[in-house]
């Protein structure tokens, strides 16, 4: 059976599409860089600039996906009353926390023990769809209300600290626990402001209604976007608020540079969130009429972004094994029991940012194919109420 097509917002898909690509590349360096296992790459004192920008493209993914996770939720809400649309979020929010502790886990690790459960960006997907099943009976106005206090207001509670306190770690501080029997588990997305985040995205969704006009969404989403950006320039060199981490000045300009541009993610702080959803916003007014191959090529990732995500996890892990054993390493000690960076027996394993951008590009080549065929699959069998959940 062929399902009608219904039309989808392109510039979205497309934004999803090149943000889920972007990620691929910060996963790609975690398993393959040799520095990786020495220093972190937004370490000014350690860093370098290539290093540390192919680290911070890649902060632009979480919230910008976060953010259009809303905005499709809102699309798929005119499909549906908000009775149903509630039930859908509900349960697949469910279904992401359920896959974060599971499958994503397992991807990360290759532990069948499941020694080192994270918390992570699929996690808060699934929390933050949860909470927007019952904030979208809300009014609208409440729903921006709600989301521009948190957003806004949230580090305010930078200063407030609970030693080993796991529902205050689920809130609002990124932690790790020491469970016993040698389980350790990280909260590293606490669910402040992402749910904020995806709420947003939600109230913004109205603007793609086919009665709102579209110059008029361009002007207002490229002042938002601008006016976001010039918002964060100001915050990032006063430090008066909005990151718990200020910018130093350390007086050479790529130390600077690494400073200054690298905001608190976890949990994301107001001066990150404007610095990224303000390029978001600026990229949503000017993408609309954006056509041709390349165009396509990031929409098809965009168009089965959950599906992508779990194939490239695990795509590159087995790599990742194969360059060990290749390289002098024992394929099994990528068999993990801790973040793969912070494993002491893989330093002087991993290899120069070049072979990490051929990964990524091999990652992504060999994916596309399999997203392409799954994307048409999606699209001709919309009677499969299953496929909403990959």
């Amino acid at each position: 059976m062929v399902a009608i097509t219904k039309p989808r917002i392109e510039s979205i898909d497309l934004l999803k599409g090149l943000v889920m690509v972007i990620m691929a590349l910060d996963h790609v360096r975690d398993y393959f860089h040799y520095s990786a296992f020495f220093f972190d790459p937004a370490d000014p004192t350690q860093s370098t600039l290539p290093i540390f920008f192919t680290r911070f493209i890649t902060h632009f993914c979480a919230p910008i996906f976060c953010f259009l996770a809303g905005t499709s939720a809102f699309m798929v809400g005119k499909r549906k009353s908000k009775s149903e649309l509630s039930g859908f979020l509900l349960k697949r929010g469910l279904w992401l926390v359920f896959m974060e502790m599971t499958i994503v886990n397992f991807g990360w690790y290759f532990d069948i023990y499941f020694k080192s459960p994270n918390l992570l960006v699929i996690w808060s997907l699934g929390i933050s769809m949860i909470i927007l099943a019952a904030l979208l009976h809300l009014p609208r106005k409440f729903i921006l209300l709600f989301s521009l206090i948190l957003i806004l207001g949230h580090n305010l509670l930078d200063s407030i600290h609970f030693k080993d306190n796991f529902l205050w770690a689920i809130l609002h501080e990124y932690a790790f626990f020491k469970l016993n029997n040698g389980f350790d588990l990280e909260v590293g997305y606490p669910i402040i402001p992402w749910v904020a985040v995806m709420a947003l995205g939600y109230y913004f969704g109205a603007f793609y209604d086919k009665s709102y006009n579209y110059e008029k969404r361009t002007k207002l989403f490229n002042t938002i976007g601008i006016s976001s950006i010039f918002a964060f320039l100001i915050l990032r060199f006063s430090n008066v608020y909005g990151d718990p981490i200020p910018y130093k000045d350390y007086g050479t300009l790529s130390k600077d540079l690494i400073s200054f541009f690298n905001p608190t993610k976890y949990p994301p702080s107001l001066a990150y969130l404007l610095m990224t959803l303000g390029a978001a916003f600026i990229f949503l007014a000017n993408a609309e009429k954006l056509k041709g191959k390349v165009a396509d090529f990031f929409s098809t990732f965009g168009r089965v972004p959950f599906f992508y995500y779990i194939l490239h996890l695990y795509l590159i892990h087995l790599i990742a094994l194969i360059f060990a054993e290749f390289s002098g390493f024992d394929w099994r000690i990528m068999i993990l029991q801790d973040w793969v960076t912070g494993i002491p027996a893989l330093k002087g394993y991993g290899f120069p940012l070049w072979v990490v951008y051929t990964v990524w590009i091999l990652v992504i080549a060999l994916l596309y194919p399999l997203c392409k065929r799954f994307d048409r699959y999606k699209q001709s069998h919309k009677e499969k109420w299953w496929l909403s959940y990959l």
